[in-house]
């Protein structure tokens, strides 16, 4: 990154949670990653938004990249918890938050918890599913593993990231399979999570200004008609391509839809 960024630490009653930050004036970008990535799937997204000159933090959701291992397998609300907590521990907000897929999720529950926290919301692949839906897709997306003797898990996983649109860039796969193997526990426990939040019901109730985000190559995309439905007064963006990997494969145009965007709200 051309920008220097600094990595840390917030303590919390219930352990650390890591971030990236980096220094500026005004509303801070708040970015939350998907399963089962880390702070890092921000970073060249964080670089190309240097010319806002605005304080940015990027979290590693507990569970995943350095932050702590939670005890029991989490819900929607205890993730949001634990970011807001980070937030107001580090004296950070309002914020303009930013979420990808499960980061999306989380964002939308601690927008709707802590209202006066976000001043304004950005999601990528809003998760706009039917309970139907999501059972279905709770049978595909993230498959619980366990190491074994064979590594045969590590070639699963390559062709996982493979599938999700991760081929373009081989070292993209490197790091995704890195913090697949890290949260081998807390990946199922995230999209656990996903699958038990009503994210359409909290959706509607937003007050916020809404961004929502998504490529057609995206495997959320079939959903990103119906988030439109629902919220018409949200700001709509496509994206040219970037499969599950916007920020990484298209950051530029990432960057562009989020500057724009909290300029017109700042």
């Amino acid at each position: 990154m051309s920008r220097h960024v600094r990595k840390a630490y917030v303590d919390l009653p219930d352990g650390q949670i890591h971030y990236a930050s980096a220094e500026g004036m005004g509303t801070p970008l708040v970015f939350l990653h998907q399963t089962a990535s880390s702070w890092q799937m921000w970073a060249k997204t964080m670089d190309a938004l240097a010319d806002l000159r605005a304080p940015m933090f990027a979290f590693d959701t507990p569970g995943f990249g350095g932050s702590f291992d939670p005890p029991e397998a989490p819900g929607m609300p205890d993730y949001a918890r634990w970011i807001g907590a980070a937030l107001r521990a580090l004296q950070v907000g309002p914020v303009h938050l930013i979420g990808h897929h499960t980061g999306a999720a989380i964002a939308c529950q601690l927008a709707a918890d802590d209202e006066g926290l976000v001043r304004t919301l950005t999601m990528f692949g809003p998760i706009t599913c039917t309970p139907e839906e999501r059972e279905e897709l709770s049978r595909h997306a993230g498959p619980p593993f366990t190491p074994e003797a064979t590594g045969s898990y590590l070639r699963d996983n390559w062709d996982y990231l493979v599938a999700g649109g991760a081929a373009a860039d081989p070292l993209l796969i490197h790091r995704e399979l890195t913090g697949m193997l890290r949260a081998h526990v807390a990946r199922s426990h995230a999209y656990a999570a996903v699958w038990a939040q009503d994210f359409n019901a909290l959706f509607r109730e937003l007050r916020q200004p809404l961004q929502i985000i998504c490529a057609p190559d995206d495997d959320l995309w079939p959903f990103f008609d119906r988030a439109r439905s629902i919220r018409p007064d949200a700001t709509a963006i496509i994206l040219p391509s970037g499969a599950n990997f916007e920020p990484d494969l298209e950051p530029q145009a990432t960057a562009d839809a989020i500057r724009a965007f909290v300029l017109r709200h700042s």
